[in-house]
């Protein structure tokens, strides 16, 4: 197996598609915000439906310092706020109709971006290993790898 058939890292990927998670949640956040309490509330002035917006913060630090593990439950979790849109997209009338299309659009690109960035970086992260791999086997008999076993005491 040789180490030129793998693909660099496509670093632009990874950013395009942080960039897009972080970017919808935000999105999905100000609109929940802006819908619930000014745009087209249950009840005039606002209704205790904003606090909806609480689930998403807890993602946001996650995603901008880029944890793999949030990319994955927030995939998960944004069906929830899918299926609300997609209720009151057919359930509502006027404004509110068309603020729950928005949700299920921005829902909808943030499932797709934690998605392809999870499955970017594992593949890439696969690929690291197999170099990893190839590099070792490669090295002559006798000549150990340049870095020491992480549980090899140091002389």
């Amino acid at each position: 197996m040789s180490t030129e058939n793998l693909a660099p890292v496509p670093v632009a990927s990874i950013r395009w598609t942080r960039l897009l998670a972080v970017g919808s949640l935000l999105g999905l956040i100000l609109l929940s915000l802006a819908w619930e309490l000014w745009l087209a509330p249950l009840r005039p002035g606002g209704s205790w439906l904003v606090l909806k917006v609480f689930p998403l913060l807890l993602p946001l630090v996650g995603l901008l310092k880029n944890r793999m593990y949030t990319y994955r439950w927030v995939s998960l979790m944004i069906w929830l706020y899918f299926a609300e849109g997609a209720v009151r997209a057919t359930s509502d009338h006027g404004l509110s109709a068309w603020l729950a299309g928005v949700e299920v659009l921005l829902c909808s690109a943030l499932f797709v971006a934690c998605a392809l960035h999870v499955r970017i970086r594992l593949r890439h992260a696969n690929q690291d290993a197999v170099k990893a791999e190839v590099a070792r086997r490669t090295l002559p008999e006798g000549l150990a790898p340049t870095s020491p076993a992480p549980d090899a005491p140091q002389p």
